[in-house]
């Protein structure tokens, strides 16, 4: 409601708060905060609103670390890699380069998936957020300068 003081229009409120929830939910872990404040720089909008929605995201984003490695895997089959927790564990003391090297693939197969669920979802989250927004912004009124 505070932002919505501020005199910023609902919809982009909507877009910006959706846009921050599907980059805090990309399958590279430590990266999300930097892209959203990249964004927001270069797309001119409202960064503590970006930021927040990215920070409520993180814990799905942890949450989807597995099935947007599945999806990758089901998108791009060919050489697989077991996701159990006790087969990595055992990789990563055998032969840690050669199992980086698959993670590294997993990573960019997990990362495609992404992409193409982070579009729908941002389009049906703006769709969702914005009459949300919309109804907020009638009980505030805009702070005069």
């Amino acid at each position: 409601m505070g932002w919505l003081k501020t005199g910023i229009d609902p919809r982009q409120l909507a877009f910006t708060l959706a846009l921050g929830f599907a980059i805090g939910c990309i399958p590279l872990l430590g990266v999300t905060t930097a892209i959203c404040a990249l964004l927001a720089l270069i797309l001119r909008l409202n960064m503590p609103a970006i930021q927040a929605a990215n920070w409520v995201a993180m814990p799905l984003q942890v949450l989807l670390l597995l099935p947007f490695f599945r999806l990758g895997q089901w998108l791009f089959p060919g050489q697989t890699v077991a996701l159990t927790r006790a087969d990595l564990l055992s990789r990563m003391t055998t032969a840690p380069l050669p199992m980086l090297q698959q993670m590294g693939g997993l990573y960019e197969h997990a990362l495609l998936a992404w992409l193409i669920t982070a579009g729908p979802g941002l389009l049906l989250l703006t769709v969702l957020l914005t009459p949300l927004m919309h109804r907020f912004s009638r009980f505030v009124s805009p702070v005069s300068e």
